[in-house]
């Protein structure tokens, strides 16, 4: 039997959740309460019997607070100060269950979602068995930031591979998927260098063999154990240069592609990209596409081709999805489905730079997300941009929203006027203002306390001192 994409209605958002991740939500939400009765209890919030809430309510999982954290883009800038966070939200960390501490929340929380620098490190935890930021930090074969990824892995120290050897490598993987008939793009040998530094590989080939579904498929997924990750991309219509907030936000979870947004409004199975699907439906006698392995050309001749030949393009920046699994689906009509490939390019492209997006879903039904904010707005600090421009979506009268209510939140100049840059600031406690069910925003911004952890987006290396100051 051919898989069909999940098919949504093409009016309202979707009351409920996909079937997959229904099914893991009953093991998740359901799962030991004491973490977040033990945290609400550490906070002691005023006139507020955080135990006995938990204890009296528990029995009906909907009365229980469902908690996101949203970490943005922003390079290594946003990983480390996000890597800081996650720590601090981490029962597993010393002293981080002391009382007013945030220990956790990492462990009371659905869903995380990241995107750009957040989602790398999002990756680097979930992917490595959902491990702790500081088993991380301690381990030789990964988040060793003091050697550029232009340079190849370092383990604490000792450079394993040399240059040529490294980039040979890098250059063989991304041309055994041009070869079986995929588009490429400079984008995939930034994926492939990426995860030298991420993946704690037994092979040290950087994880090539390591997938996003097989997160679905770990022990610690099945059993609820960690939060549902949630990685975004945005649409990208060819030849088009500036992407709006009325772009198409798409999500990458443990099972599928796709996205809540009306211009496409379906979901593609993980294991099927790369399968021909029209009207989201795949043929019978469609297989699965597998990259076949070649021999990598002459490494210089092949790098200087392949470095000119990406500054002659203009397409370069793009993730492409061939085929597009959304072809002819649906709403034929939109340029999404009129499309052969499709392309996808940074999250924070369209101004979105916190994936608020997948964790604003009605379906999702979440009470409070905790957005991590590490763009840079103003020399290298957050000025509320993200907050605004997903609230500004939330208003489009295009529709791209969907339905999805947002609290209100000031303009830039405001934002920066009250100081909310530089603090962290509740939005959407007033519920007279909103138009329907929306989270509560607790926004945290990256701001100077006790480091300028305001460094360039294209800073390559990190020594490890100015690394855990950032975290």
């Amino acid at each position: 039997m051919s898989p069909v994409l999940p098919l949504v209605p093409a009016s309202d958002p979707p009351e409920n959740c996909l079937p997959a991740e229904t099914d893991w939500l009953k093991i998740r939400r359901k799962g030991d309460p004491s973490t977040l009765k033990d945290l609400l209890g550490r906070l002691n919030i005023a006139s507020f019997d955080a135990a006995k809430y938990i204890d009296t309510h528990s029995s009906n999982i909907s009365n229980i607070p469902n908690v996101a954290i949203a970490v943005s883009g922003g390079g290594y800038r946003a990983m480390t100060n996000g890597a800081g966070a996650l720590k601090a939200f981490d029962s597993r960390t010393d002293n981080s269950t002391a009382k007013g501490q945030l220990g956790g929340l990492l462990q009371s929380a659905t869903y995380v979602s990241g995107l750009s620098g957040g989602s790398w490190l999002l990756g680097s935890i979930v992917v490595n068995n959902f491990t702790t930021v500081g088993a991380l930090q301690a381990d030789e074969k990964v988040w060793n930031l003091d050697k550029s990824i232009f340079e190849g892995p370092n383990y604490k120290g000792v450079q394993i591979l040399s240059t040529a050897s490294y980039w040979k490598h890098l250059i063989k993987a991304v041309d055994a998927k041009e070869e079986a008939g995929y588009n490429t793009s400079i984008t995939d040998y930034w994926g492939r260098a990426l995860s030298h530094q991420f993946i704690n590989s037994t092979t040290d080939d950087g994880g090539i063999d390591y997938t996003w579904s097989s997160i679905a498929l770990t022990d610690t997924f099945k059993r609820g154990q960690m939060p549902l990750p949630l990685v975004v991309a945005d649409g990208r219509n060819p030849g088009e240069k500036v992407i709006g907030t009325n772009s198409t936000v798409y999500e990458f979870n443990p099972w599928e592609f796709g996205t809540w947004d009306p211009s496409v409004y379906g979901f593609a199975p993980l294991e099927f990209l790369g399968s021909r699907f029209e009207d989201g439906k795949l043929a019978d006698d469609e297989g699965l596409l597998r990259l076949n392995k070649t021999d990598a050309p002459d490494f210089v001749k092949d790098t200087m081709y392949k470095l000119l030949k990406s500054m002659d393009k203009n397409d370069e920046d793009i993730a492409v999805y061939s085929p597009n699994p959304f072809y002819r689906y649906r709403n034929a009509t939109h340029i999404y489905a009129q499309q052969r490939d499709l392309d996808v390019v940074d999250g924070g492209e369209d101004g979105q730079n916190i994936p608020l997006h997948p964790v604003i879903q009605p379906s999702r039904h979440v009470d409070v997300v905790f957005a991590v904010d590490s763009s840079a707005d103003t020399n290298s600090w957050p000025n509320g941009a993200s907050l605004v421009h997903t609230y500004e979506r939330s208003l489009n009268s295009t529709g791209i929203g969907n339905g999805t209510v947002f609290p209100a939140v000031p303009d830039k100049n405001t934002f920066i006027n009250l100081g909310l840059n530089k603090r962290p600031t509740f939005f959407g406690c007033d519920t007279k203002n909103l138009t329907g069910p929306s989270p509560l925003i607790v926004y945290l911004p990256n701001s100077p306390h006790t480091y300028h952890s305001n460094a360039s987006t294209y800073k390559m290396e990190y020594s490890d001192s100015s690394a855990t100051i950032s975290s």
